[in-house]
């Protein structure tokens, strides 16, 4: 075995229960889980007699997991209650016209792609979105643009 994956791979015993784990690490590296990933972690995981199909079940399955490259900027968008209440809606608005994306899509550019989740755990925050792992609290739709300029020159 001698791919990109080989490092994250060995870092975990062939064992099925790692194989969530894997995924992820390799998502975090690519920004989504490559057909070849899915191919060699079968292999490594031979031993414990894990098929291809069943990590692709794995991935289809978990939300948090994605076949489809991500853009270089995730937004996530909380739409569980408190944050709905508080203005989601106005903001998922705002954000599909301005990126010119739906909920699940990622921009041509790949540049950005925009989620909505049930929830964060920051109800006291809402409405509250992430860009990139970090929360932004309290969003209000006009804010959106300063906020987003943040994010559309970094490297």
């Amino acid at each position: 075995m001698s791919s990109e994956f080989t490092a994250i791979f060995e870092g975990y015993p062939r064992q099925r229960r790692y194989a969530l784990a894997m995924l992820m690490d390799v998502q975090s590296r690519c920004r989504y889980i490559p057909r070849e990933a899915l191919e060699e972690l079968a292999r490594y995981l031979a031993q414990d007699k894990v098929k291809v199909s069943s990590l692709y079940s794995m991935a289809t399955f978990y939300r948090a997991l994605s076949l489809e490259p991500k853009g270089k900027h995730v937004i996530k968008v909380c739409d569980g209650t408190a944050c709905h209440l508080r203005g989601t809606p106005v903001l998922l608005d705002t954000l599909q016209r301005r990126l010119d994306l739906s909920p699940g899509e990622t921009s041509k550019d790949k540049r950005w792609s925009l989620e909505t989740v049930n929830c964060l755990g920051a109800c006291a925050l809402a409405p509250v979105l992430v860009i990139d792992d970090t929360y932004h609290p309290q969003v209000k739709a006009e804010k959106l643009g300063a906020l987003l300029a943040q994010y559309e020159n970094t490297p």
